[in-house]
């Protein structure tokens, strides 16, 4: 065995039974099933409201910025918790901190049925996101120390479902719900469901944690909540057409300054093993690597989840049952494909899938550069196709390889970098191609171009940018290794 799979005295609240230990076996796949089917229900929720804003508007009499506070304020609430979960996960059992995080979801998902009012609403929306940021580090820090390192990639491929699929699939669930019932529908048939995976869960799953005192520090909390919250909050800004509120650099500089301390803070604490958030993760070069193509794949993904529907509707003029409809094929080959490209993980590791998935990513998204007001809804349909497919052999292998580089110690930390960085890349894709093409088609009209074009003359801007972007993923993959322990003939670490 390597370092990474005996126990020592440095295992965090992440030290468990060993893997390979037979006993447990059952214990273990039944511990990791209700955590995924959990996860799923609650990450579903993160792009669950954008189709449903136009309702939400005309019912609450609010305007657009206000309305899209309920998607900010979730965001901006993961980006804030989940680097403190590190520290939950590390202090408290497996089975404590999934009840505390299943019981905020469902508690969130009962109010926001019932809302009688925006605030009410916008309040819900941050207690679910409570629950959801602490769910996915808790899955990845758990799989990664239950499963065997020689098939953690299948394992992962169902994870990369929960992490691609019930993103990609939100708008589409939305849009069917919306097209025979009323938006609260959206949170009434997700309450049973969160509450059956809380019962089952507070039922059967068993403590595989050994919980240690951790001291918590409260000046890195702060900093953190400022540093990630202001980075999502400012990007988020930024990629409102029409904020008329704080201009989206001053809550960036804040952010900035304040991860800059946060981070010194973090170096100084992790000598003596008190980092809120241990920084020593990026002294594994794969994991550094792998967090950096996470990065740009969020932001391809949620880039094109927020700028392909806007597309469909402002320029093809599809409705939104329609749109919603098109991207679903998609993201069901997403969930299709990631276990099988979890099996391939374990057979030939992650290089020999990376580098065709980042050429294909790239490739869809230089193709979308290409889209007008002629464009054909099935090759849009083809496009988004492909851009599943690529995120599909890109998410397992960055998964297993990142965290599969770090010591057992580090699992709870690094999971809740993978985490925090999904939060704020996502926010940076959103916002760059939003206000990519917002400024594009509004100079465009302002200069006597047709409304219809100019958009599309935006949307094809803002996806140029991104092409480019995903250059810098193609090179990096040739650099993502084989974790040494991860079976099969180690390629380096």
């Amino acid at each position: 065995m390597t370092e990474s799979t005996l126990p020592d005295s440095r295992l965090s609240g992440a030290e468990l039974d060993a893997p390979d230990d037979e006993r447990h076996a059952g214990r273990n796949r039944l511990v990791i099933n209700i955590l995924i089917v959990s996860a799923f229900v609650v990450i579903l929720n993160e792009t669950i409201m954008g189709v449903a804003l136009p309702h939400l508007m005309a019912d609450f009499s609010i305007t657009a910025n206000a309305a899209q506070w309920l998607t900010t304020a979730f965001m901006l609430t993961m980006a804030v918790v989940i680097p403190i979960t590190g520290f939950l996960i590390q202090r408290f059992t497996t089975r404590q901190v999934f009840i505390a995080a299943m019981a905020l979801f469902s508690l969130g998902t009962l109010v926001a049925a019932a809302a009688p009012g925006f605030e009410v609403l916008l309040v819900a929306r941050v207690v679910q996101a409570l629950g959801t940021a602490i769910m996915m580090p808790l899955l990845m820090t758990t799989v990664m120390t239950l499963v065997p390192a020689q098939t953690r990639g299948r394992t992962m491929g169902n994870i990369s479902i929960v992490i691609s699929v019930a993103p990609a699939i939100g708008p589409t669930i939305s849009g069917l719900i919306l097209s025979a019932l009323s938006w609260r529908f959206m949170f009434i048939l997700v309450l049973p469901i969160a509450i059956a995976a809380l019962v089952i869960g507070a039922m059967r799953i068993k403590n595989v944690t050994v919980p240690r005192q951790v001291p918590i520090d409260v000046l890195s909390i702060v900093l953190s909540a400022f540093a990630f919250g202001g980075l999502v909050f400012g990007l988020s800004s930024m990629g409102e057409s029409a904020n008329g509120g704080m201009p989206g650099w001053i809550p960036l500089v804040v952010g900035g300054v304040a991860l800059a301390a946060f981070i010194v803070r973090q170096l100084v604490l992790q000598r003596q093993d008190r980092a809120l958030l241990d920084l020593r993760t990026f002294t594994a070069r794969t994991f550094t690597v792998s967090v950096l193509m996470f990065a740009i794949s969020m932001m391809a993904l949620f880039g094109t989840i927020i700028l392909l529907p806007l597309y469909m509707q402002e320029v093809l003029h599809l409705d939104t049952l329609a749109s919603g409809l098109l991207l679903l094929p998609g993201g069901l080959l997403m969930g299709l494909l990631s276990p099988v490209v979890g099996r391939l993980y374990d057979r030939f590791g992650p290089r020999p899938l990376l580098v065709p998935g980042s050429i294909v990513l790239s490739g869809v998204l230089w193709s979308l550069t290409q889209v007008s007001p002629t464009t054909p809804w099935w090759a849009v349909l083809l496009a988004h196709i492909g851009l599943s497919a690529a995120l599909a052999f890109m998410f397992t292998p960055l998964f297993t390889a990142s965290l599969g580089s770090l010591r057992p110690s580090l699992y709870s930390h690094g999971s809740a970098v993978v985490g925090t960085v999904q939060q704020v890349a996502g926010a940076a894709g959103t916002a760059l191609f939003i206000s990519v093409m917002s400024a594009v088609a509004a100079s465009q009209v302002a200069s006597g171009t047709d409304a219809v074009a100019a958009q599309a003359s935006g949307i094809t801007t803002a996806f140029t940018y991104g092409a480019v972007i995903s250059l810098f993923g193609i090179v990096a993959a040739f650099f993502v290794r084989r974790p040494a322990d991860s079976g099969a003939p180690a390629m380096g670490h």
